[in-house]
């Protein structure tokens, strides 16, 4: 008996030595018993976000429309990204108005959703068991003025809201501090944005993982030596990557800058990372 078993496996293993290399993967050749390894399903990435993350075909180009790359087939994105947007004019475009309320929030006219987050919530078009969720606000949420302006608790809530929802749905959540702009303290960049402790609160109080890209972002630009700058974003190293300012992204720094996201879904080991190339 044992004799026939392993004359039945080497004819196996012949044939799949003989056959052709379009084939050597195919299941036939498996030695029987052997398990073969499940292809990872199929996934959409969904993101959320202001200019920094945003598709475009011109400057500004966020880091969103380049993160697609990264990627393997078998996952896709779907980047609601809008420039100019706070966490909460984005959640509630339209119903925030120019007025704060006692507390300094401004006030909401609807607790409406937005179009793009009602798409997303869609029970047949919109998020599915297993998808991801990228959120990254932060930038003009620090406005001091209405309807953009949003305080850290209320940031947080709504990074909560958006948060809860997605896991409600078997989505994976992923907070992403502020990509920073390039602000040089002499020939070292630094650090130059808000609610980057408060996503990093938000991430912990909801069980999700969180990304700085803001840290990771500053350390990328003194690797690159952007630093020091005299404000010229036309020319150069900077001009490269910068567009004709000191926050939006040529295609090349938008590249980068997903490149820094890929890299650390890697070394923090995050699930999505298993559809990374």
């Amino acid at each position: 008996m044992l004799a026939s078993l392993a004359a039945t496996a080497m004819t196996l293993l012949a044939g799949c030595l003989s056959a052709p290399a379009a084939h050597a993967a195919t299941p036939t050749c498996a030695v029987p018993g052997t398990p073969v390894a499940a292809a990872a399903p199929a996934v959409k990435v969904w993101m959320a976000g202001d200019s920094t993350m945003a598709n475009a075909s011109a400057c500004p180009i966020g880091w969103g429309s380049q993160f697609g790359s990264y990627l393997t087939t078998d996952a896709t994105v779907q980047n609601s990204a809008v420039g100019g947007r706070s966490i909460q004019t984005w959640l509630y475009e339209g119903n925030v108005t120019s007025t704060k309320d006692s507390t300094g929030e401004c006030v909401l006219s609807s607790t409406a959703y937005s179009s793009r987050w009602t798409a997303m919530l869609n029970t047949s078009t919109g998020f599915k068991s297993g998808d991801y969720l990228i959120i990254q606000f932060g930038i003009n949420d620090g406005s001091t003025t209405c309807p953009r302006h949003v305080g850290p608790a209320r940031f947080k809530q709504l990074l909560g809201v958006m948060a809860s929802a997605a896991k409600a749905r078997g989505v994976k959540p992923i907070l992403v501090t502020p990509v920073a702009a390039i602000t040089c303290s002499g020939s070292t960049a630094v650090g130059n944005r808000g609610f980057v402790t408060e996503t990093r609160d938000a991430a912990a109080a909801n069980g999700v993982p969180v990304i700085d890209l803001h840290a990771r972002s500053v350390a990328l630009y003194n690797q690159l030596k952007l630093c020091p700058n005299n404000g010229d974003y036309t020319s150069g190293a900077v001009g490269a990557f910068f567009c004709n300012d000191h926050t939006h992204f040529e295609a090349a720094g938008a590249n980068r800058i997903a490149g820094l996201i890929a890299t650390a879904l890697r070394e923090q080991n995050i699930p999505l990372s298993a559809y990374l190339k």
